[in-house]
């Protein structure tokens, strides 16, 4: 790992301190334009020695204001500390985790999953207009039927054809005869710009699908395509225990990536990225946003500088040998599971570098998936499916108790 790197405590809030140094302190300063400020100290506790071993609360209390994309362009000055920290964790997964050309990608810290996916359309709608003068009726989202809903969402809000395609029911595969015919129909129906959402560990079940299967096919039929990974949950895993991945930068096919940082990484609620390769993210540039100095690139505008500061501390808290280590664990836990279930003859996916684990509904009775918090496939009407995720907080005897209780029904 080239940027990667385990700092101790004392090194990580010295950093943090610096950079909020640079961010401005509107309470004592001059700056009478910005309609930002610290959080309100009538309201908050914005004070106290707690606050020198605490530099997440010191962050939020800071208050800075993260608007733009900071791997391009110009940025707004106020804020420049935690720009930089931002742009160290862009760096960070682009490079050492996504494999990505050095100074080639570009990246920010999103709202989560949702947005990062739905920014992807966003900017491939937009390329297939300006430089094949596409209409929307001429393009097409391709998705698993496993894929996540945030997809629906970006089709609705960018008036583009959402077509989902089948999937293996045992091993969740996207089924390639399917795939091929769906492509072909697409085409006869005048459909000529394709955007692709390939998963990398699907919500309900950490299945990963292979986007050089869909390249391949719409290469077969010479159509204008672009891949998107969705790696909202994966992507913080799957790379780490699959080294032989080839889901990344160095894979031609691949332009861009979402991730989560607030799932396996733990970071506040409202933390995803998005990742992309370079001369991609212009295409939605805004620019009615001329009191923004900068570039306003993004769906939402202004984000947290905080939030980017979080990812930041718990990146370099681990490193990647701590951060490997951590998911072993996880994977471990998984496996042990996987073991119990097959003893008990019980029928489940999990993909083999994942930590999730889905059960077939037949084998789990309703009021048992309730009672250990499963999560269904569907909360409408008959499911077929419950899953468990090792999270930090599951523990084998967590987890020995659920098995027993499944034992108890067989």
């Amino acid at each position: 790992m080239k940027y990667w790197k385990k700092f101790s405590k004392e090194k990580l809030i010295k950093k943090i301190d610096k950079a909020l140094e640079s961010t401005v302190d509107f309470e004592n300063s001059n700056y009478l334009g910005y309609p930002v400020s610290k959080l309100d100290e009538n309201v908050f506790n914005t004070s106290g020695a707690f606050l020198n071993d605490s530099p997440l609360l010191k962050s939020f209390i800071a208050n800075p204001n993260n608007i733009g994309c900071h791997t391009v362009g110009k940025s707004e000055e106020a804020f420049k500390g935690s720009q930089k920290l931002e742009k160290e964790v862009i760096r960070v997964l682009a490079v050492d985790i996504f494999k990505a050309v050095e100074n080639e990608y570009d990246g920010y810290i999103a709202t989560g999953g949702t947005e990062a996916n739905m920014q992807a359309l966003w900017i491939y709608r937009n390329l297939f207009k300006k430089e094949y003068n596409a209409n929307l009726d001429e393009m097409v989202i391709l998705s698993s039927e496993d894929t996540h809903y945030s997809v629906h969402k970006g089709s609705n809000l960018l008036s583009i054809e959402n077509v989902s395609i089948p999937v293996d029911f045992n091993s969740r595969e996207i089924i390639k005869g399917e795939l091929d015919t769906i492509v072909k129909n697409l085409i006869s129906e005048g459909k000529k710009y394709f955007m692709v959402i390939s998963n990398m560990a699907t919500t309900m079940f950490g299945s990963v699908d292979n986007p050089d299967m869909y390249a391949e096919i719409l290469e077969k039929y010479k159509v204008v395509y672009k891949i998107h990974v969705d790696g909202a949950f994966g992507g913080f895993i799957y790379p780490i225990s699959n080294k032989q991945s080839t889901i990344n930068f160095k894979n031609p096919h691949v332009s861009s990536i979402t991730i989560d940082a607030h799932k396996m990484l733990q970071a506040p609620y409202g933390t995803g990225v998005f990742l992309c390769r370079k001369n991609l993210i212009e295409n939605v540039l805004t620019k009615e946003a001329q009191y923004v100095d900068g570039m306003d690139l993004t769906i939402v505008g202004s984000r947290s500088g905080a939030n980017a500061i979080a990812v930041w501390m718990i990146l370099f808290s681990y490193g990647y040998y701590g951060w490997f280590e951590k998911i072993s664990t996880l994977l471990l836990r998984t496996e042990w599971f996987c073991e119990q279930l097959t003893n008990l003859n019980i029928e489940y996916y999990r993909n083999p570098f994942m930590n999730i684990v889905t059960l077939k509904s037949e084998y789990v009775p309703s009021n048992l998936a309730q009672k250990y918090g499963l999560v269904p496939d569907t909360h409408n009407g008959k499911n077929n499916w419950y899953k468990v995720i090792m999270m930090d907080h599951v523990e084998i005897h967590d987890l020995l108790k659920f098995v027993k209780a499944l034992k108890n029904i067989k």
